[in-house]
């Protein structure tokens, strides 16, 4: 998958994570869970764009890093989301797909990297 696809495909992993937090009730604990998923899925095509424009190898795998803590963090909000019934799991399911994938990609990307640097 090329960068510009992948810059897409987290931008529009942000959209919909934060389209699902809007719609989150639950008072307090659906409020903490809305701006936690707000904040982690955002800060995933965020820190992938700066990781695409890291000027070293070593700088790369720490945003991919960065990245990939972001990525699973935004799954945990989603699951916990769905455990406490806040949302549909219907609803969320899609989205936590998503959200696996994108953590396989970019978990093979920073393998890839390590290797690399290592030659």
């Amino acid at each position: 998958m090329k960068n510009k696809e992948l810059k897409e495909r987290t931008k529009f992993f942000a959209h919909r994570c934060v389209k699902l937090a809007t719609s989150i009730s639950g008072g307090l604990l659906g409020t903490h869970l809305a701006k936690q998923l707000i904040r982690s899925s955002t800060s995933v095509a965020a820190n992938y764009r700066a990781a695409c424009l890291a000027q070293s190898k070593a700088s790369f795998i720490a945003k991919i890093s960065i990245v990939l803590e972001e990525i699973d963090e935004s799954a945990f909000w989603l699951e916990f989301s769905s455990d406490e019934k806040l949302l549909e799991k219907a609803t969320i399911d899609p989205i936590f797909i998503e959200a696996k994938e994108l953590k396989a990609i970019f978990y093979a990307s920073r393998k890839t990297a390590r290797l690399n640097s290592l030659k």
